[in-house]
């Protein structure tokens, strides 16, 4: 058995591997040390401001306020747009352990519908988690006192207040003032992020939506102190946000109250326009629809309800719609025969009961049997002769007439301040160029010049050219609005110069037509319908027809029920009419005659003008006081289809296809 050699410790070498380690392990320590000085140094002395700022932002945030919106008032100051009070149910996430759970939960206590949850979703994708996002607005007293008892089952919620749109007389003003509702993923992306900060609601419809940037005013802010939680701790600092401006509309509520009742509910619309300025003094569109619906989200069974619904409640129809307008053109059309001088007062045309084009078989017919005899320019007014403006129509040619007639307004925009107006069609030969491969024919020419054929007006559109016309010929661009600003309780008007000079350069011209148009009143085709009235009237029916005739035989059916489902019913009239201050016009999209079914309608409104400027009331006036307390309605949406004139996707071969229909002049 060998025997082993016990090594001797070397105690030397031992010593001397530690001092090695510990001078190594004592310089990595110096080295770390310093690395950490160098870093300090750089941190807290070389970049000092940099992160005391950035140290200062995480602590102090800046929340934004919402400005209160701008309010809008009737010329006389009744409020028709209101900001109220209201409670909304808002949600902040980061609080919420399981979304999905305390949503179900949470409509167990305040019922939500579908609409609520994906508005919610949507605002949810676009907020910090811990920002409030509103869940459900306008809450009832019901649904508080509800929350308010089950509130501990849901940290993270609570019932907040804010300020929500009202429109006190719901319909009657829905069709202009429009209505807000609440902001959506479309709108952020035209919508200015930093402007709408805080805001949950953008103008959606009418002036609501024409006048957004006026109204909506300015978001203040304040500088809040929070956690490292990003919780609030307390306010700061505070700058209170800019209201929007106030808007002060022309329209008088009880001229609008007594248009829109006139028209009994049947579907219709009319303008009401101060020839001297341009103010729109009424502006109906009937059926209405309740505009607060739409504020907070309408139900899809009320929104439903309004898009299916024939008539069509949702459609401006002032605004958007064109129709023929009939023989409410022949004035205009008498006006450009003197300015081009194709015509004098005295030149006289035989009516007799037809107008034939020589090589033709089928001829325009007047709309008395056996016609008019001689008329002059004024009787032909008064008559509402078609021969007359046939023949008037032929000679002066199709590019003059739509050039004329161009010139009143006719086949454009008025220039109105409301967003989404109709042009309306002037058939000319270009117009017909870009949509038919036929030339234009002679018919075409004739039947324009009672209104008829391609020609179609909005009542916007119509009232601005009677309002031309009574203003001797100086047009004005329609307004809405009169003001944004009040001096000493008085609002500002804002500027509205004419939109060009007048249109009429010999003033007994305009005496001539406004002759003819009293003659309408007193004795023609309006004979009775402002008896007793206190200023002289001077206006022009029209009946134009919506189906063609297939002979040359006259319609003998005389019902009036039977006559409406192929009319539309128009009027136009200004008074007084040595000095006019007041144009109307009144449509019927089903009336069996223009005088007697929108006459009356016209006379309601300058009835309701005369009781409004405190001018003399006829004794005939049946007009009701306005509520002092008006009904509250609802809402709806803003963006609805529009009833203008489908584009011809077929033109007639020949002119004889294109003769006016039944009883074409019509008055």
């Amino acid at each position: 058995m060998a025997l082993r050699r016990r090594s001797i410790k070397n105690t030397r070498g031992e010593a001397t591997l530690f001092r090695v380690r510990a001078m190594v392990g004592f310089a990595l320590i110096l080295l770390g040390l310093g690395v950490l000085v160098v870093r300090y140094h750089y941190l807290q002395v070389q970049r000092h401001d940099e992160f005391a700022l950035r140290s200062e932002n995480n602590r102090v945030k800046p929340r934004a306020i919402p400005p209160a919106r701008g309010l809008i008032f009737d010329r006389s100051g009744v409020l028709l747009a209101d900001n109220v009070p209201a409670f909304r149910l808002e949600v902040v996430p980061e609080q919420v352990k399981d979304l999905p759970a305390m949503l179900a939960a949470i409509r167990e206590v305040v019922p939500l519908d579908d609409s609520d949850i994906d508005a919610f979703k949507k605002q949810l994708k676009q907020n910090r988690r811990f920002d409030s996002v509103p869940l459900k607005l306008h809450l009832t007293e019901d649904e508080i006192a509800r929350f308010a008892i089950n509130r501990w089952r849901f940290p993270g919620l609570d019932v907040v207040p804010y300020l929500t749109r009202r429109y006190p007389y719901g319909p009657l003003f829905a069709h202009v003032v429009g209505y807000v509702s609440r902001i959506d993923a479309d709108d952020l992306t035209r919508l200015d992020a930093d402007r709408y900060k805080g805001t949950s609601h953008v103008g959606r419809s009418g002036l609501e939506r024409s006048y957004e940037d006026v109204l909506h005013g300015e978001p203040g802010y304040e500088l809040v102190e929070v956690n490292a939680d990003n919780r609030v701790q307390r306010v700061l600092e505070t700058h209170a946000p800019t209201p929007g401006k106030n808007l002060y509309l022309n329209i008088d509520v009880r001229v609008q109250k007594a248009a829109t009742d006139a028209f009994q509910g049947r579907p219709g619309s009319a303008v009401a326009i101060d020839p001297r300025n341009g103010q729109v003094l009424a502006m109906v569109s009937v059926p209405s629809f309740d505009p607060n619906l739409f504020v907070n989200g309408i139900s899809k069974a009320d929104y439903t309800g309004y898009m299916n619904a024939e008539d069509k409640p949702l459609l401006n129809r002032a605004l958007k719609s064109a129709y023929p307008p009939g023989s409410t053109v022949k004035p205009f059309l008498a006006l450009g025969g003197l300015e081009l001088g194709i015509r004098r007062p005295e030149d006289t045309v035989l009516s007799t009961g037809e107008f034939c084009i020589p090589g033709q078989q089928r001829c325009y017919r007047d709309d008395t049997r056996g016609g008019d005899g001689t008329v002059n320019m004024v009787r032909a007014i008064e008559k509402s002769t078609n021969t007359y403006f046939y023949r008037l129509a032929l000679d002066m040619g199709i590019d003059r007439l739509a050039s004329w007639m161009g010139s009143l307004g006719f086949g454009k925009k008025t220039g109105i301040d409301l967003l989404g107006e109709a042009e309306g069609i002037l058939p000319s030969r270009e117009w017909k160029a870009t949509r038919s491969k036929f030339p234009w024919f002679q018919g075409e020419t004739i039947i324009a010049g009672i209104g008829q054929g391609y020609w179609t007006v909005t009542a916007l559109q119509l009232a601005h050219a009677t309002a031309t016309f009574a203003g001797h010929g100086t047009p004005y661009a329609p307004r809405l609005v009169m003001a944004t600003a009040v001096v000493k309780e008085h609002p500002v008007p804002l500027p509205n110069p004419p939109s060009g000079p007048s249109v009429i350069r010999k003033p007994h011209e305009w005496e001539v037509v406004n002759q003819g148009m009293e003659a309408v009143i007193t004795g023609g085709t309006a004979k009775g319908q402002f008896t007793g009235f206190p200023f002289v009237v001077a206006g022009k029916s029209g009946t134009a027809e919506r189906f063609s005739r297939r002979t040359n035989d006259y319609d003998n059916n005389k019902n009036l029920a039977y006559l409406a489902t192929r009319h539309r019913a128009w009027f136009i009239a200004y008074t007084p009419a040595e000095a006019p201050r007041i144009a109307v016009v009144a449509m019927l999209e089903s009336g069996a005659w223009g005088a007697s079914d929108a006459g009356p309608i016209v006379r309601k409104v300058m009835e309701a003008w005369l009781a409004s400027t405190g001018g003399p009331v006829p004794p005939t006036n049946t007009l009701e006081n306005v509520p002092a307390t008006p009904s509250s309605t609802p809402e709806l949406p803003e963006d609805t289809p529009v009833a203008t004139p489908a584009d011809m996707s077929a033109m007639p071969a020949d002119s004889t296809s294109t003769a006016p229909p039944d009883d074409g002049g019509n008055p």
